[in-house]
């Protein structure tokens, strides 16, 4: 019974739609004030803090101070992974975005985003399978790097290797994705995959959501590394 009620207050978090409407926004992987989250569910800043302490109680969120500033963000990567595969599970939205900007921007997550901390959407999926067809990734019984992976990761694409290894994470996992259904690379390889898409400005946050675009440098790169022509998948 004691597992039964731990499960059941887990749940019980994001019971609320302010709070998951709070924990969804922190996929992007960044911090927030409660401020920010205030405004971004349409609550009172009151209300919003009363929530905030509960969902940082109860393990989701970590949270620091700066100042007056309080910041929230997801606690780790495994609150992370229980809320993408609880979207997982209820599969795309049946509400279909309404207005020109609304759709836009429905558009912009489907063709790529952050999943916390690596890339998912339409890019994401590509890009794992064009790892896949290029020996790097195992697809075949759940996700795995090859050896030739990981000398991609460390030599072409200059990540360390203790970097890689010195975590408790798995080095990959299979993440389903949202909208496209199927899976995109998660755990280690794909975390320091986003984060060299990032510093090598292949990609580039569009707004203050978690949509990415693919810049021109980043469409040289996908052609270059891994054989990816982005027009072919919209993706440019």
């Amino acid at each position: 019974m004691t597992m039964a009620r731990d499960v059941a207050q887990l749940a019980g978090l994001l019971a609320d739609p302010t709070r998951a409407a709070f924990c969804l926004a922190m996929l992007d992987g960044r911090a927030w004030t409660a401020t920010e989250l205030a405004a971004h569910a349409g609550v009172a800043a009151s209300t919003a803090s009363e929530h905030l302490n509960r969902l940082v109680a109860g393990g989701l969120l970590v949270e620091r101070r700066q100042g007056r500033h309080r910041y929230v963000q997801l606690a780790n990567s495994q609150a992370a992974d229980l809320l993408e595969a609880f979207i997982g599970h209820l599969g795309p939205s049946r509400e279909q975005p309404r207005g020109l900007r609304a759709v836009g921007a429905s558009a912009a997550l489907a063709r790529g985003r952050t999943c916390y901390d690596h890339l998912a959407g339409r890019l994401g999926v590509v890009i794992a399978d064009g790892m896949t067809n290029a020996g790097l990734l195992n697809q075949t019984e759940g996700f795995a790097m090859t050896d030739a992976g990981v000398d991609w990761l460390t030599g072409t694409l200059g990540i360390a290797a203790a970097d890689l290894r010195g975590t408790r994470r798995p080095l990959a996992r299979a993440c389903l994705d949202w909208t496209e259904r199927r899976s995109h690379l998660a755990g280690a390889a794909g975390a320091h995959l986003l984060r060299r898409f990032v510093e090598n400005g292949w990609i580039k946050r569009i707004g203050t959501g978690r949509a990415v675009r693919l810049t021109p440098s980043g469409t040289t790169a996908l052609r270059d590394l891994l054989a990816i022509d982005a027009t072919t998948y919209d993706l440019a």
